[in-house]
């Protein structure tokens, strides 16, 4: 990519960059990343996208860069607020633990192991797409992770077919090549359209 990318904690970014990327229409902005995020005995139905906006930017503590903690990354393109990927430790989406079986059909693994993180959603604006920005995203996450103490990364991507048109609300978890190309490999394949990623890190890496 010849233009100049650059990718922060989205606690570093503004509030009004976040809002940028999540847009006013479509899935993304109805969702503002809180499906896996809701805790047992919420509905997602029964939280305006007022309040999904509202706890998006609670999580990122978007617009306070001093803050230690944030959910996910902002991808800015010659300074254009252009992606986000959510990126934090497994036990932080709750939805994910109880209701999806993707992650956990055919593994035994913890639940309760906060040293896995996991990315959950892929997002680049419309007009910003197809430039390999959810491909930077996800190195990004991959390096933020390490680098934060995680011990594994994993991702949940959908397996896309040549010609096979996929919408982003399906999409939305990313497509396996992105994880490839970031250095994460399947280790299941849960159901007959989506694969689990993942990366583990070595000690001191």
């Amino acid at each position: 990519m010849s233009a100049e990318l650059r990718i922060v904690p989205a606690n570093a970014a503004s509030c009004d960059d976040l809002r940028a990327v999540f847009g006013t229409r479509g899935e993304a902005s109805r969702c503002q990343c809180q499906r896996y995020k809701l805790a047992p005995g919420e509905a997602f139905k029964h939280f305006p996208v007022e309040e999904r906006a509202h706890r998006l930017r609670t999580q990122t503590e978007c617009g306070h860069p001093e803050s230690e903690t944030t959910s996910g990354l902002v991808a800015y393109l010659e300074g254009e607020p252009v992606g986000w990927c959510a990126v934090e430790p497994r036990t932080h989406y709750p939805g994910l633990l109880r209701v999806y079986r993707v992650p956990w059909e055919g593994r035994s693994e913890d639940k309760a192991d906060p040293s896995v993180w996991a990315v959950t959603c892929i997002l680049v604006r419309a007009g910003y797409r197809r430039r390999g920005i959810s491909y930077a995203l996800v190195r990004a996450a991959v390096h933020f992770a390490r680098v934060r103490g995680a011990r594994a990364l994993e991702g949940y991507p959908m397996l896309t077919q040549p010609g096979k048109e996929i919408t982003w609300g399906e999409l939305h978890v990313g497509s396996r090549s992105i994880f490839e190309a970031a250095g994460l490999r399947e280790v299941a394949h849960p159901t007959p359209r989506r694969v689990v990623m993942r990366i583990d890190f070595r000690p001191g890496t």
